[in-house]
This record gives C-alpha cells, structure tokens and sequence, in this order.
C-alpha cells in the first residue's frame, strides 16, 4: 500500500516513515504516525481495566498494533493477519482524519459512506460538535 504523495514529506518529518497500523471496530484498518499512536496507547492503557468495554478496546487496538516503516517510495507493508481483517484485497482507500489515516476495501468504504451518507440524523450531537460551523 502506498501512501499519497501529499502526506508522504510530512510523515517522514513527524515520525521518520514510522507507522502503527492497527484495527477498528469498522472493520477498517488504521493508520497512525508513530508519536500519535504512543499518546494514544497511553491513554488507553490507563483505562479502567475491570471496564469490560475499556478491555476489550485495549485488547483490540493495543493487541493488533503493528509497526510498519514507509519505505522511500511510500510504501507500506500491511501483514496478512490485518489485510484480512479488513477484507483488503484488490483495492484500497486512505481516508484522512486528522491524525491519523482510515485504510478501507474499497467496495466496503463505498457501501459504509453511502450507508452513513443515507442515515437520518436523530438530532443529538455531541457537546463538542455543537460549536463548529461546517
């Protein structure tokens, strides 16, 4: 898997072409520069760990982490293990988000939006949402 071009000079700047993949509950893989991940590991092994929700998102995320190193023509090699997980086979789309990038099957990222795209909205955004103007 390759990344974009556009990101490529600012993740070897951030992290030096270090890479944390691992897994969503989405069934999407996802792609962190290496210092985002290690503030975000350390968040959540501080988690409650009697929680059985906490736990069993350490489990996942902490449990799949795998680090990947982007070669110097961008390119990053995703272990089976995660590939299947994420039913990636033929095609492949990044998604950005901020700090950190969404890795989809194609054909399942097309359903998912356009699923997500179709959804009524019940009304409820979260306090945080509130004041952004889009």
């Amino acid at each position: 898997m390759a990344i974009p071009t556009r990101y490529r000079e600012r993740l070897a700047a951030r992290c030096e072409g270090q890479i944390i993949v691992t897994v969503d509950k989405d069934h999407c893989l996802l792609v962190y520069p290496l210092p985002d991940w290690e503030e975000l590991e350390r968040k959540l092994v501080r988690l409650p760990s009697m929680n059985k929700v906490a736990r069993r998102v350490v489990r996942i995320m902490v449990g799949y982490a795998t680090e990947v190193d982007m070669d110097a023509n961008g390119r990053i090699l995703v272990s089976r293990e995660l590939r299947d997980f994420a039913s990636l086979e033929k095609n492949a789309i990044l998604i950005g988000q901020g700090n950190k990038f969404e890795l989809w099957d194609e054909a399942t990222w097309n359903e998912k939006r356009d699923a997500w795209l179709s959804e009524e909205d019940d009304g409820e955004l979260p306090a945080e949402l509130e004041s952004i103007s889009f």
